[in-house]
């Protein structure tokens, strides 16, 4: 099972700009759909934005859409999510999620799919 670990979070004012990474040990991030999902404390995990490990194909929330970019190196095994323009509502736990890419696109923002996850790491976005 591929190992997760995140990093990149952290506190800033609304209209700022963060960056997160993940890091993916033990398989190549080519096989797999990794992905990003946020939690709020009494919420269910929800899907942000994911990238399809054999063609790049990217998936957004439409909560998301023209704000962040998710991107992978993938020879540096590692992905990427670029966050603009950030809102309060974007305050949350932001876990990195990896699944063996399984083809049915409409499941790749759906956390209940991904059985591979990072520690998370806490993005506060203040007014």
């Amino acid at each position: 099972q591929v190992q997760l670990v995140e990093s990149g979070g952290g506190a800033v004012q609304t209209g700022g700009s963060l960056r997160l990474s993940c890091v993916l040990s033990g398989y190549p991030v080519r096989n797999y759909v990794p992905g990003w999902f946020r939690q709020v404390p009494g919420e269910e995990r929800a899907g942000v934005s994911s990238i399809a490990g054999s063609d790049g194909s990217t998936y957004y929330a439409d909560s998301v859409k023209g704000r962040f970019i998710i991107s992978k190196d993938n020879a540096k095994n590692t992905v990427y999510l670029q966050m603009n323009s950030l809102k309060p509502e974007d305050t949350a736990i932001y876990y990195c999620g990896a699944e063996p890419e399984f083809g049915w696109v409409a499941g790749y923002l759906m956390p209940q799919l991904f059985n591979s996850w990072g520690q998370g790491t806490q993005v506060t976005v203040s007014s």
